[in-house]
């Protein structure tokens, strides 16, 4: 806890509506990631997330967020291990997949397992196979702080951007 919240100091209430927040945070440009992992009953879990970001090089970390309510949220918060997956230029339509609601996440999806079961996606730019080791109850998400015990990339490979509620190439300027 922070010493402000400590004293039981708060927030200003805000001064905006969600619709200018999500508008806001939607004017910063990230990178589109899969976070995948198997369920204890073997299940195989997957979501679209763009709450994803170094921590630490030393112990190596990285964190990604969770809504409350995602249906996924038993299975990632009880599981041991889980992977992140960032997406290439070309994955557009995976991402889109996995943030869909209604619909086969896995049907026609190449994955491979990764060492400790969780499913790495053929064609990522990047995957951070990950220790589930802590997290944080923060608003209306949780906070995964996930330790790296694999990781990989494609050194050739362009990254999918989501910037204003679109997608992105990498572009050369």
């Amino acid at each position: 806890m922070s010493p402000a919240r400590s004293a039981g100091l708060q927030a200003r209430p805000p001064d905006f509506s969600a619709l200018e927040f999500r508008a806001s945070l939607g004017m910063f440009a990230t990178g589109v990631t899969i976070v995948t992992a198997r369920a204890a009953s073997g299940e195989l879990v997957g979501l679209t997330a763009n709450s994803f970001n170094s921590v630490s090089l030393e112990p190596p970390l990285v964190l990604w967020s969770l809504s409350r309510g995602a249906g996924s949220m038993a299975a990632f918060s009880n599981g041991l291990h889980y992977a992140i997956n960032v997406l290439a230029a070309d994955q557009q339509d995976l991402a889109l997949k996995f943030a869909s609601r209604h619909t086969d996440r896995w049907a026609g999806v190449a994955f491979s397992d990764g060492v400790s079961g969780a499913p790495l996606l053929a064609g990522a730019a990047a995957t951070f196979e990950c220790f589930n080791r802590s997290q944080y109850g923060e608003g209306d998400h949780v906070i995964f702080v996930g330790e790296v015990e694999r990781c990989s990339h494609r050194a050739e490979a362009s990254p999918l951007i989501y910037h204003g509620g679109k997608f992105f190439t990498e572009r050369l300027l």
